[in-house]
């Protein structure tokens, strides 16, 4: 059989990679504690479930949704609107995703032609890459810097790149460093946008997980609707990220292309999971606070005991994940991952799987209860590896 050039780009996945490592120690009888993937285990409220679940019992809803509901646009416009100050046409300027990723794979089909250039950050989540790439994209990457506060610094992007960029995909809060962007880093990308005629992308899905002040949308900033469109999604905030729901926001030209992409690759998002949606978006909102609550014990009970055990790294601004630096006595990323878990079944991501300028970290997900970040705290300082020199 003979199958696409476009599958030489990829390798297996480092996630499942990392799936594949937890299932073999599991089979012999050894425990891990998975703190990898950053699958939310904090469920809908109640009254989202029940929703949900009455929705799925009316015949009627199995019919091809076709597209959004329309009660579905004005509740996001609504959200919009009362939660980042964002006025959005519903008709123009929302679609609904199957999921960030979904929307992250294939915005670059709609924009890129064989060899245009994208600017990706590094370290990024892999789709910012992997998305262009199936598109064609020639990627340049964007160097996330510890001393710059892991902000892209749009001086050291070459000129020659600069003119030739089609996209630029920016994410804050930011997986996986956690840096947060202030005004005048939105402003400055904006201004750069303008400048080269580059569309923007900016993932915003982190901007409920911001542990002090209030998290920003990039539509917020003066002109930012003349350059770009945001993706943002209710899988971490209200804890749906099974259900898949995401949003596609901003210039109206570019949601529009997004519209005709996917009226021929997909009928719609389920009807029921749209209600859900629904339902979420018109919550009290101490649903969210309690979520931000539940994630802040938990990064502050990780990272405490991280650093009473002799593990010292920067504590994280924001996001669900803490990008740690590796101990000094290891030599690279994977091989601090490996030993690791290894010696203490705790699994973590090597920061080189999100892009070269990733190693010497690695990221690790708020993802367990209490009882399950204490016993990981409590092997891994067991294990002795935090007290090598």
């Amino acid at each position: 059989m003979e199958f696409s050039k476009r599958m030489d780009l990829f390798g297996e996945s480092i996630f499942t990679t990392i799936a594949k490592m937890r299932d073999e120690r599991i089979k012999k009888g050894l425990e891990v504690v998975d703190l990898s993937i950053g699958a939310p285990n904090i469920a809908p409220s109640e009254h989202i479930r029940q929703v949900i679940s009455q929705e799925c019992l009316k015949p009627e809803n199995y019919l091809y949704a076709i597209k959004d509901k329309n009660v579905l646009l004005q509740e996001v416009s609504l959200w919009y609107q009362r939660r980042y100050h964002v006025h959005l046409d519903k008709d123009t300027e929302i679609v609904s995703l199957l999921g960030s990723q979904e929307g992250l794979s294939h915005l670059a089909m709609t924009i890129i032609n064989d060899g245009d250039t994208v600017l990706v950050p590094n370290p990024s989540y892999p789709i910012f890459r992997d998305g262009p790439l199936l598109a064609g994209a020639r990627v340049v990457d964007m160097p996330l810097k510890k001393e710059n506060q892991y902000l892209i610094d749009f001086s050291k992007i070459k000129e020659e790149d600069a003119i030739k960029a089609k996209l630029m995909i920016v994410s804050y809060p930011n997986n996986p460093t956690c840096a947060i962007a202030n005004d005048q880093f939105y402003k400055d990308l904006i201004q750069f946008a303008k400048k080269y005629k580059i569309m923007i992308l900016h993932d915003n899905a982190y901007s409920e997980l911001l542990y002090e002040g209030i998290g920003h949308s990039f539509l917020e900033y003066e002109g930012a609707k003349d350059v770009g469109i945001e993706f943002n999604s209710l899988s971490k905030t209200y804890g749906l990220a099974g259900a898949r729901i995401g949003f596609a926001l901003g210039n109206a030209q570019m949601i529009q292309q997004i519209k005709t992409l996917k009226s021929n690759i997909d009928y719609g998002m389920f009807i029921p999971i749209q209600m859900g949606a629904i339902a979420a978006l018109q919550s009290d909102y101490t649903i969210v606070e309690q979520t931000r609550a539940a994630y802040l014990h938990r990064r502050d009970l990780l990272c405490q005991g991280c650093h009473r055990i002799g593990w010292d790294f920067d504590i994280p601004q924001g996001t669900m994940f803490v990008w740690a630096k590796i101990p000094p006595h290891f030599s690279s990323s994977e091989q601090f991952m490996h030993t690791l878990f290894e010696k203490t079944g705790v699994l973590v991501v090597p920061g080189n799987a999100f892009g070269s300028e990733g190693e010497g970290f690695v990221r690790m997900a708020l993802v367990q209860d209490d009882d399950t970040i204490i016993k990981a705290l409590d092997i891994m300082d067991k294990s002795g590896i935090f007290k090598q020199k």
